[in-house]
């Protein structure tokens, strides 16, 4: 199991919807889902990331997978607009990246483990 699944953007992203774009493509889903992940990682220089998102299940912070899970749906329905509500969509990803841009200045302190070369978080 990795840290977001295709099937979990359903909190996020009607299954109708999702269909509509994907078409049964199982790898566009996947390719927006690697690409929040790798998004949210620049983000996170100063945590552990690979701790972080080998996180699995009740393992993984549940906020950042809430705001991975808004980047991933973002980057996933530029492909098509079936009925999703863009605007909602654009200001739950301008959200997320603005969490995480607070996460990287040290404004925010999120329950995350820090990178062990470092010592310390933010």
């Amino acid at each position: 199991m990795s840290f977001l699944t295709i099937s979990e953007l359903s909190t996020h992203l009607y299954g109708e919807s999702g269909d509509a774009i994907n078409r049964g493509d199982e790898t566009i889903p996947q390719s927006a889902i690697d690409g929040a992940i790798a998004e949210a990682k620049s983000y996170l220089k100063d945590y552990d990331v690979t701790a972080i998102f080998a996180a699995t299940a009740g393992d993984r912070n549940a906020l950042l997978l809430i705001f991975v899970k808004d980047i991933a749906v973002w980057h996933y329905i530029q492909l098509a607009n079936p009925g999703i509500d863009m605007e909602l969509r654009e200001k739950r990803y301008n959200a997320a990246i603005a969490w995480l841009k607070g996460v990287q200045r040290g404004d925010i302190s999120p329950d995350l483990p820090a990178d062990g070369t470092t010592g310390q978080p933010g």
